[in-house]
């Protein structure tokens, strides 16, 4: 069984979606991590992003190993180096190729065959995973998803001005709405999670009652 959780940039989606399949005994899949592993090592091999073709190579080539939340690019551990505003920056080139988006959506549902997972994106639950057993879309207002990657990259000692962050975030919010491949919307049978006032125990308890309601047989 698969379980969808799209949404925009800094809705939290990673971080309850690997709670949630840990509650649920499901596997997780991070596809965003994918499309930032792609981003950082054509940056770190000098590819130019707007030549697709070269993309496309080195997606195609690029071996991605995902393990709880570590993630490794042909042997590497890029679990840091791939969170960066830089990359951040960036991603939308690589996740604009279609030929790219092809290339991860085969990569991630080759992974999802012998097990359950929840799955978080932005297009698993209307392009890469159509059939998924529950489909949940998780949001919350932008400002709330700025001071939330805010602390997100404080962890990680980088420290950045929440204006900043937020003007980036939403000019990315209006790129995805608009892409002409992996837009993000809400599928039609999708349940939107608005996450204002709400902390990620809440959540993911909210999401583990809609999911387990969903689900062929609890228990």
């Amino acid at each position: 069984m698969v379980i969808t959780i799209d949404g925009p940039a800094g809705a939290g989606k990673s971080s309850v979606a690997r709670k949630l399949a840990s509650r649920l005994g499901f596997h997780f899949l991070d596809t965003g991590a994918m499309y930032r592993t792609v981003t950082h090592v054509a940056m770190q091999k000098g590819v130019d992003l707007g030549d697709s073709a070269a993309v496309e190579t080195l997606a195609a080539a690029l071996e991605i190993h995902l393990e709880n939340d570590r993630v490794w690019a042909d042997g590497c551990d890029v679990s840091v180096s791939i969170r960066t505003p830089e990359v951040t920056r960036n991603i939308r080139y690589v996740a604009d190729i279609a030929s790219v988006r092809q290339i991860l959506n085969h990569k991630q549902r080759s992974l999802v065959v012998s097990n359950d997972y929840v799955t978080e994106g932005r297009d698993q639950g209307t392009e890469v995973f159509p059939d998924a057993t529950c489909k949940i879309f998780l949001t919350a207002s932008p400002e709330e998803r700025a001071r939330r990657r805010q602390r997100q990259l404080l962890a990680n000692g980088q420290e950045i001005a929440v204006e900043q962050l937020l003007a980036e975030q939403n000019l990315r919010d209006a790129q995805d709405q608009n892409r002409d491949v992996g837009r993000l919307v809400a599928a039609d049978d999708a349940i939107t999670v608005s996450t204002d006032g709400m902390d990620e125990a809440q959540v993911v308890d909210k999401l583990e009652s809609l999911v387990r309601a969903k689900l062929p047989c609890d228990g």
